[in-house]
């Protein structure tokens, strides 16, 4: 077995002696890499941000944040990673290193003060400066406040969602991300995303009694599972990695499944569409472009872009959460999943797989593969997120609707709630409500209170119970308006 190395800023070094549960920025920090900085350890600030080169959706090859506090280094085995030292084009002898392009626009209009955040928001800059898709959006190229997350340049505001400033104010920031142009021919970074990125490797690192595992094939992961159930199996390891750093929860074998093949497939059939349990939500949102809306609405306020960079569907719904946002979204459209293990596997639909809070009917060992979307799409969809902030932020309350309106009659009403319940649940009264009904606001009045009595909300720092039932029927009342164009989406 191969010793686990990483490439950082072109240099290969080995992983060991850092414990399996070491996180990259432990790992890269203890290396003299200091730009790359804690300030929350839970993934919210982005002042960690790293690059990671990644199989591409428009190239072989994408440059890709994350977090470096959530992941552990031992997932980066056999990978390629820039922080923002490495960003720099190396001067010549004697001479200081030339200036990203992206670091210089900071400088140059003032994005940056005490400093503490900046190499976060550089490397997160950068990536969405190398996005192969970025370009200009329609209409005048000097209007840059024609869409404010947009700049003239196509540069995407989301792309910094996930970092915080605390002294620079925001303006700055985003004039140098507006302002960026486009790679050069030169650029070696951008050459490298013309190449295949670095293929998954196997890894068994031990260190002190603890292991970190990865497999090539889901066989041979099913097996190891079987032998190993008490391992904590990751993907991105979002929800993970808060738990290793906050908690000081460690396991005895860590079991990846990021990169399994058979996990990362995105298949639209006839009937169905299947996404891989391991593809990240960024991978789903790029590479379904729109074609499911409703997922297209959840995806710019699943946390951030660093999180959604590593988040994956399996994992949201592995863990059970009943405020995770991906559940009612899944439930509104009739999602089911396929579960493994190593005697086979079988087809649960949502509605049925949580029983309880942060349960549900996985068994030890089985894996949740994919998940499948049955086709037609409703053509009614709305997702709905109650939370403090607009974005990067834990919900109070989420509802998704689904719905199928012909003749002005609701044929089908499919919806899904998070946060009022133990976990995420289908409003079964509400949709007996709506179906076989005239969509009228009387209709909708009538639903919507019937909706707001769904559930057993709960008084919590985030809401109180009253809060949470009254933002349900609002919910409904909103999308009423909104389909009678009352009100704009």
């Amino acid at each position: 077995m191969v010793a686990a190395r990483i490439t950082v800023n072109g240099k290969e070094t080995p992983i060991s002696p850092a414990p399996p549960h070491t996180t990259a920025l432990d790992f890269l920090r203890e290396r003299g890499l200091t730009g790359t900085k804690e300030g929350c350890a839970e993934g919210e600030c982005g002042a960690c941000a790293v690059l990671v080169a990644r199989p591409g959706v428009h190239k072989p090859t994408d440059w890709v944040a994350v977090n470096a506090c959530l992941v552990p280094v031992a997932a980066l085995d056999g990978q390629e990673l820039v922080t923002a030292e490495g960003l720099a084009a190396p001067g010549e002898p004697g001479r200081p290193p030339t200036l990203h392009p992206v670091q210089e626009e900071m400088a140059l209009r003032g994005g940056s003060q005490c400093g503490y955040c900046t190499p976060g928001f550089i490397c997160s800059m950068a990536a969405e400066y190398y996005r192969p898709d970025r370009s200009a959006p329609p209409g005048p190229a000097d209007d840059a406040d024609s869409d404010a997350e947009h700049g003239p340049n196509g540069f995407d505001l989301h792309a910094l969602s996930g970092n915080l400033c605390r002294c620079t104010g925001y303006r700055p920031i985003r004039d140098a991300a507006f302002a960026v142009g486009t790679p050069t021919a030169e650029d070696r970074l951008a050459q490298r995303r013309e190449q295949s990125p670095p293929a998954p490797v196997v890894t068994e690192y031990t260190q002190d009694d603890r292991a970190f595992l990865r497999k090539s094939t889901l066989a041979e992961t099913l097996q190891l599972l079987r032998e190993r159930p008490d391992a904590m199996v990751v993907a991105g390891s979002t929800d993970w990695g808060v738990e290793v750093n906050i908690r000081s929860r460690r396991a005895d074998c860590v079991v990846a499944v990021d990169r399994l093949p058979e996990l990362r497939e995105l298949r639209v059939e006839s009937d169905h569409i299947g996404i891989g349990a391991a593809l990240t939500l960024t991978e789903i949102e790029r590479r379904l472009d729109g074609g499911v809306p409703l997922l297209a609405e959840l995806f710019p306020q699943f946390a951030s872009r660093l999180v959604r960079n590593g988040a994956t569907l399996g994992g949201n719904l592995g863990t059970g959460s009943p405020i995770g946002d991906s559940p009612p979204v899944l439930l509104a459209l009739e999602a089911s999943v396929v579960l493994a293990d190593a005697d086979g596997e079988r087809e649960v639909p949502l509605a049925d797989y949580f029983t309880g809070y942060r349960q549900s009917v996985r068994r030890p060992g089985e894996l949740i593969r994919t998940v499948r979307i049955p086709l037609p799409l409703s053509p009614v969809t709305a997702f709905h997120k109650i939370a403090k902030r607009r974005f990067d932020d834990i919900s109070s309350v989420a509802v998704a609707f689904a719905l199928d309106i012909e003749d002005g009659i609701v044929r089908k009403a499919r919806i899904g709630l998070g946060g009022v319940a133990a976990t995420p649940i289908r409003a079964l009264a509400a949709e007996a409500a709506l179906e076989t009904e005239p969509w009228t606001a009387e209709t909708v009045e009538a639903a919507a209170r019937v909706l707001q009595a769904e559930g057993t909300p709960m008084d919590d720092h985030r809401a109180s119970a009253g809060y949470r039932s009254a933002m349900l029927g609002q919910s409904l009342l909103r999308l009423y308006a909104r389909t009678t164009g009352a009100v704009s989406s």
